[in-house]
């Protein structure tokens, strides 16, 4: 009988101590509705960007580095997503992080025709502005009212991306 209630006590512990690791986590990977950074950004062509010309589309900023095998293994799914979505007020914007070596980035972007914005974040500041940016690949979806409506740590679920996108799409008609 005193086995018992000790089984049940532990299970009860463990199921608290679930819950609240759960909860941690999506609270820890969750930014819903937190604005966007209000920065500016300069591609590695040289290109520029302002918020001014950001508002009303759907961003996908995606750190990423070339020696992230998480980063390279989702490339093809955001040239895809691109492709699918820039006549739909959709643009991606991948951000090479400070500790990677130009060289690689501008090799990468040439091999690969990366059809997407690029900027090595060569002081780190753009991964500051979104939250101490640190691990990659670490993507932030943002809707046109420049709310942040999804963050992933680590590699990106594309269908849930694709779903979010839609509805966003939907939700602006």
């Amino acid at each position: 009988m005193l086995r018992k209630t000790a089984m049940k006590q532990y299970f009860q512990h463990l199921l608290v101590i679930t819950t609240i690791i759960a909860i941690a986590g999506y609270l820890l990977f969750q930014t819903p509705n937190k604005k966007a950074p209000d920065i500016k950004l300069t591609s590695i062509q040289g290109q520029n960007l302002n918020p001014s010309t950001l508002k009303n589309q759907i961003i996908l900023v995606n750190f990423w580095a070339t020696s992230c095998t998480g980063c390279i293994q989702e490339m093809p799914e955001l040239i895809k997503l691109q492709e699918k979505y820039k006549n739909n007020n959709y643009k991606t914007i991948a951000i090479a992080m400070d500790y990677d070596n130009p060289e690689y980035i501008a090799n990468y972007v040439a091999e690969k025709k990366l059809p997407f914005f690029i900027q090595h974040d060569v002081n780190g500041n753009i991964a500051k502005a979104f939250g101490d940016v640190g691990l990659t690949p670490s993507t932030f979806l943002i809707n046109k009212n420049g709310d942040i409506i999804k963050k992933y740590v680590g590699v990106a679920d594309i269908n849930e991306i694709e779903k979010l996108i839609e509805k966003e799409i939907k939700r602006s008609v």
